[in-house]
């Protein structure tokens, strides 16, 4: 894959994210919005203005890209779901990769890679290359 289209497929991803964090959540929309809120600002995973709705968060799994901080805390969220949920496809792993980078500071690719989850090795390691092939030519700041 050229190394330009990564952030782009990252991009598009995010809404992935989201829609599997709706998808797998136990809750309402209106509640698991308010959840990824507040997480949000608890882990500093992003400047979060507002409280969405659960039809902002419906919308942003379609057809809206999602803010950053929603993509990064899904993404955190999902890690410690004890379903371990893995991507579902190249788009989806992208973003993990993605917003695994944003939400941790690594000194290396291996660190990166040895810090994700046993059960996310496998299926994020070539997304994760190409994140921090991408990371290196300083897009991801």
């Amino acid at each position: 894959m050229p190394e330009s289209f990564f952030y782009a497929k990252a991009m598009r991803g995010a809404s992935r994210l989201i829609e599997h964090w709706l998808s797998i959540g136990q809750a309402s929309p209106d509640r698991l919005a308010m959840i990824l809120a507040d997480t949000a600002r608890l882990a500093n995973l992003g400047d979060v203005k507002k409280t969405p709705d659960g039809d902002e968060l419906k919308h942003w799994s379609h057809d809206k890209q999602p803010p950053l901080w929603a993509a990064r805390t899904a993404l955190f969220l999902l890690i410690q779901m004890p379903r371990r949920p893995l991507p579902r496809d190249d788009l989806e792993a992208c973003a993990w990769a993605y917003c695994w980078l944003r939400n941790q500071r690594f000194d290396s690719f291996d660190q990166a890679r040895a810090a994700l989850p046993a059960h996310l090795v496998d299926s994020l390691t070539q997304a994760l290359k190409e994140a921090w092939a991408d990371r290196r030519r300083q897009r991801l700041l």
